[in-house]
């Protein structure tokens, strides 16, 4: 797959994400696009940031700590977006501008006290599991406002929003209520105005369902296979 394949495949997305957003109504530039980056090779990534990618996205420390330091000389910011596990909190901290599948508050101390350690105020967004899948992280829609509150009050934490997956459907149109109600949640939490948290991000839809998330509100699409091809 030479360069410009996946140079065509991103503006191909970003046309999509532009087109979508303006007949909604909304302003292209409040919606974000995060390259999920995960499997695949530093010099794949090199060609991805060369093509104008800004934001990465990765579901693993091991593999971002070495993809991190390999590309370090390139300007970009760094999502993780996998399930974190509390003992990688350390690493998390060091490697990421914005954490968005914080799903507990024990995730959360752990996460501000090794901020606290390297004088950092860590963003992160707090994942909410709607569809109550078992197979999937995130707090329950019930649970969210006492969570974010108990995490509102941690001095190395700067909460920014909702996370969320959706089941998997063959018809973006179904993922439509869990959107409509991730956004729901975050104007309601944001409503009650909690101090020290912000509400303003919406981090949902993936490659096969991001047309509809960005109707629904989303401002950070997590898109991999649309910009990658195929994972090996």
């Amino acid at each position: 797959m030479g360069e410009s394949k996946l140079r065509q495949r991103l503006k191909t997305v970003k046309d999509r994400i532009r087109k979508v957003a303006e007949s909604c109504g909304r302003d292209p530039g409040s919606v974000r696009l995060v390259a999920v980056s995960k499997t695949m090779p530093a010099d794949r990534v090199r060609e991805a940031i060369a093509s104008g990618v800004t934001i990465l996205g990765e579901n693993y420390i091991q593999e971002a700590r070495e993809k991190i330091a390999e590309l370090s000389e390139h300007p970009v910011s760094w999502h993780f977006i996998g399930h974190l596990q509390t003992n990688k909190s350390k690493y998390a901290v060091k490697l990421f501008d914005l954490i968005h599948s914080v799903d507990s508050l024990r995730l959360a101390r752990e996460l501000n006290k090794q901020a606290g350690k390297i004088n950092k105020v860590q963003e992160i967004l707090i994942q909410v599991n709607l569809s109550e899948e078992a197979s999937k992280s995130g707090t329950s829609s019930g649970e969210l406002k006492e969570l974010a509150t108990e995490i509102s009050q941690l001095e190395h934490i700067a909460v920014k929003g909702l996370m969320t997956m959706p089941p998997f459907f063959d018809e973006p149109e179904r993922a439509k209520p869990f959107f409509s109600e991730l956004r729901r949640l975050r104007n309601q939490v944001g409503a009650a105005a909690i101090p020290n948290l912000g509400m303003d991000e919406l981090s949902m839809g993936m490659t096969g369902d991001f047309e509809v998330a960005i109707q629904e509100g989303a401002t950070l699409v997590r898109i991999g296979t649309a910009i990658f091809g195929q994972r090996m």
